[in-house]
């Protein structure tokens, strides 16, 4: 039978409380209940003897701090005896830790927030850098490898991606050509310019209008759904089954995506402006009783066919944009499902950001170009 662990012996006002057997974390759970049930009589001076401690391990000590944390709680001195130098050395060292105070948490002030902040975002840049070259690197490979393309992938995404998107790039285009012509002519009507509508329409909608819907449109709904398909390949670990069965997950993920919404956003764009002109003329026409034919005719003669080119011009590079920030946002996915959500946030706003910047950037250069 085992000795117990501890045993008090009592004498005035001195408690010895003599340690045997083995210190060890074998025994921590059998000693830890023997600490627990021991009452330690107050008002008392208490001498540690360990000089029949067998063995003493990193467990052994912890257990005697927190039996000195009990005792110095009821407001009494305790010694310790019997300890060797190495036993002594080894609780000096955990005894520093065991008893350091938890740093105090730093306050947050507003400029250490921007600062966080400002530093979060260029290691998302940073990131985003690092996945447009493995991206430009997989467009290499498959020049020198055609036969890496998936084709059935990318006609399935310009199905998603493009056609089940006209109904609503449609509605929100005729809803927005009902606008500008009930503004423009508001303005326009007092001035006997009534007539000038038609051209504000046609160019705002095809070389401005009609792209931005197009690709907020489709950043709102492609981005999302990109990022959330990629995220959840991955937290099922989908993607590291692939990388381990030597499947380049940009050639079945990535590439079909961009591919498909390049070829789908100048065809999108191309209906937008249809849409959006529509609306302007049904809106012209109850407002101001202007006819569709008239309508028609006007609109042929002022608008050139370079302000529809100028704006399908854009479609590509918005396509690439979209595409591009939803997968990469997708891969940023971590193994939990509250980062989908986070991810899939960030792919919309950034996306929608990085549409209308690269907008500033085409209205910028046509200026300069004098289109």
């Amino acid at each position: 039978m085992k000795p117990q662990a501890l045993e008090l012996r009592r004498s005035s006002h001195t408690v010895t409380i003599l340690c045997r057997g083995e210190w060890s974390l074998y025994r921590s759970g059998e000693i830890e209940k023997q600490i627990r049930s021991t009452e330690l009589p107050p008002r008392s001076y208490y001498i540690l003897d360990f000089h029949e401690v067998d063995e003493f391990d990193s467990a052994g000590i912890l257990l005697l701090l927190d039996l000195c944390e009990r005792i110095k709680k009821m407001g009494n001195d305790c010694e310790l005896q019997g300890l060797n130098v190495k036993q002594s050395k080894m609780l000096r060292l955990l005894e520093k830790g065991y008893a350091e105070e938890p740093l105090p948490r730093r306050r947050e002030g507003f400029f250490y927030r921007i600062g966080k902040a400002t530093i979060d975002e260029l290691g998302v840049v940073r990131d985003f850098f690092h996945f447009l070259g493995e991206l430009f690197a997989s467009f290499m490979r498959l020049l020198f490898k055609p036969s890496n393309f998936r084709l059935r992938e990318t006609v399935y995404h310009i199905e998603q991606s493009g056609f089940n998107a006209l109904f609503i790039i449609g509605l929100t285009s005729i809803l927005v050509g009902l606008v500008i012509a009930y503004e423009s002519l508001v303005q326009l009507v007092q001035f006997g310019a009534d007539i000038f509508v038609v051209d504000g329409i046609g160019i705002a909608i095809t070389r401005e209008l009609g792209p931005m819907i197009t690709a907020i449109v489709i950043a709102g709904r492609s981005a999302s759904s990109y990022t959330a398909e990629i995220g959840t390949m991955k937290i099922t670990e989908e993607i590291s089954a692939m990388r381990t069965m030597g499947f380049d997950p940009f050639f079945f993920l990535v590439i079909p995506r961009i591919v498909a919404l390049v070829i789908a956003m100048p065809l999108l764009i191309f209906f937008s402006d249809i849409m959006g002109i529509l609306g302007g003329m049904v809106a012209t026409k109850a407002q101001v009783d202007i006819s569709y034919s008239f309508f028609l005719q006007r609109l042929q003669e002022v608008l050139a066919a370079k302000h529809y080119i100028l704006g399908i011009i854009k479609g590509p590079f918005f396509a690439l944009i979209i595409a591009a920030t939803g997968c990469f946002h997708g891969f940023r996915v971590t193994g939990d499902t509250e980062s989908i959500g986070i991810e899939t946030t960030a792919s919309v706003v950034h996306a929608i950001f990085f549409v209308i910047a690269c907008d500033a950037l085409f209205a910028i250069l046509y200026t300069q170009l004098g289109y």
